[in-house]
């Protein structure tokens, strides 16, 4: 997301490399590199001179430390600024009512009814009971759509799709939540353009008429700084409560991420990238400015862990390894797991220094598909006892996976020096301490 951002930051602050200290004549360069990468990534003007000017103000007034760079120092100031910039902390939802009513607001094709989708996913995950509301009575495969989310996740979807009376349709929805001992009801709402005054007035009485705990502005961050402009027109006629950044994972310069909350005056409370409905995240300024300045965001790696590994699965697994029985069965369930986490290139991207290394790399979820087809072909005999898979069986593994023999021998090697490893481990700590030398996010 922030790629072309972050390596035009990394080259403002090697201008100070070498120097002693930071003065008005070094500082100014760089300054002005800092302002063009802003400008470039699609920041609002302003922002970005506010920004500098008081990255600057403060920088020279900071006395460098022997052990610290004057470099160091800068980007230190920076990660502070763009933190407070994006809003300093996060703020969550209000899901206080009975039931609590979620307004989704947005333009055409921002991503709306998908974010409705993630965001029931996600509340329903933290102990929630969750109803969705198909509002759009203007787009004929909204509510189609939304039933499918629904189906995916597990979550009753409220629709007439005869009536064409969104506020109608609305009321109903929060007396079917309220029957059915709902906790939160997501209203889904057509796109509309800030200039159509019809569909305004539409999403305007569906707030007065909703009185809904959080009224969230989706807008899709590709849109660059216009997103910052109709979010404002936006926040003129409905006051919302937050905003919700959509496709992140697309090739967006990330200015609206930046500059939003400065011009709107509203939090950034969720950003949105990919299809699967996991792919949702709670927005930290502070985690965001780390990940800008290429500092990585282990934080939230390791939620995102937490919240889709299954702990029961953990101790069978920890079990296993311990005596020694880990096999391509687990192997398997653990690339799974991970699978559900998000994107790779993205969850790579959260440890520090990963995201310039991968730059130029194309790391997707199809990277995995070569080890899952020659895993699927092998034996339930064979995915248990590696050690039986002779040079037959080897090229029979190889004819149905679709692969060459290479990269057969190549993985079964693989899973072999790791089994090793988890061995000398077990020897070594006994257990908890052994172990925890695996964790490929400790390492």
């Amino acid at each position: 997301m922030f790629d072309n951002l972050s390596l035009k930051l990394d080259k403002a602050f090697k201008t100070l490399k070498g120097q002693g200290s930071i003065t008005e004549v070094n500082v100014a360069t760089t300054m002005k590199e800092i302002r063009r990468a802003l400008i470039d990534a699609d920041v609002n003007y302003k922002v970005a001179k506010d920004v500098t000017d008081e990255i600057k103000e403060k920088a020279l007034g900071q006395d460098v430390l022997t052990a610290v760079s004057p470099g160091q120092l800068l980007t230190k100031i920076t990660n502070d600024e763009l933190t407070q910039l994006m809003g300093g902390s996060h703020e969550d939802i209000n899901i206080k009512g009975s039931p609590a009513v979620i307004l989704i607001s947005g333009l055409q094709g921002s991503g709306k009814t998908t974010f409705s989708g993630k965001l029931a996913n996600m509340l329903k995950k933290q102990g929630n009971t969750v109803m969705l509301a198909a509002c759009d009575i203007y787009r004929p495969a909204a509510i189609d759509q939304l039933k499918v989310l629904g189906e995916q996740i597990g979550v009753e979807v409220y629709a007439e799709p005869e009536n064409k009376n969104a506020v109608q349709i609305a009321n109903n929805a929060i007396k079917a939540a309220k029957d059915g001992g709902k906790k939160v009801l997501i209203v889904d709402t057509a796109g509309r353009l800030a200039v159509d005054e019809e569909m305004m007035n539409e999403i305007s009485d569906l707030k007065k008429a909703l009185d809904p705990s959080e009224t969230l502005f989706v807008v899709d961050s590709m849109t660059g700084q216009d997103a910052v402009n109709t979010a404002k027109t936006f926040n003129e006629r409905l006051n919302f409560d937050g905003v919700v950044l959509t496709k992140l994972d697309g090739d967006t310069r990330g200015g609206a991420a930046i500059s939003i909350r400065r011009v709107v005056e509203k939090p950034i409370k969720f950003i949105s990238h990919g299809e699967k409905m996991e792919a949702i995240d709670k927005f930290h300024p502070d985690r965001m400015a780390n990940r800008i300045l290429g500092m990585g965001d282990v934080v939230s790696l390791v939620e995102k862990a937490q919240q889709n590994f299954d702990e029961e699965e953990a101790r069978r697994l920890n079990k296993k390894i311990r005596k020694n029985q880990f096999d391509f069965d687990d192997f398997l369930s653990q690339l799974e797991q991970i699978k559900k986490m998000g994107n790779i290139k993205d969850l790579m991207g959260m440890i520090p220094g990963m995201g310039k290394a991968l730059k130029d790399i194309d790391v997707d979820d199809d990277s995995f598909k070569p080890i899952e087809a020659i895993i699927r072909s092998m034996t339930t005999e064979e995915r248990a006892t590696p050690d039986i898979i002779n040079g037959s069986r080897r090229a029979r593994i190889a004819k149905g996976s679709g692969t060459s023999v290479q990269q057969v021998n190549n993985l079964i090697k693989q899973f072999g020096d790791m089994r090793k490893m988890m061995k000398t481990m077990n020897k070594m700590g006994g257990g908890k301490r052994g172990l925890a030398a695996l964790n490929p996010f400790g390492r």
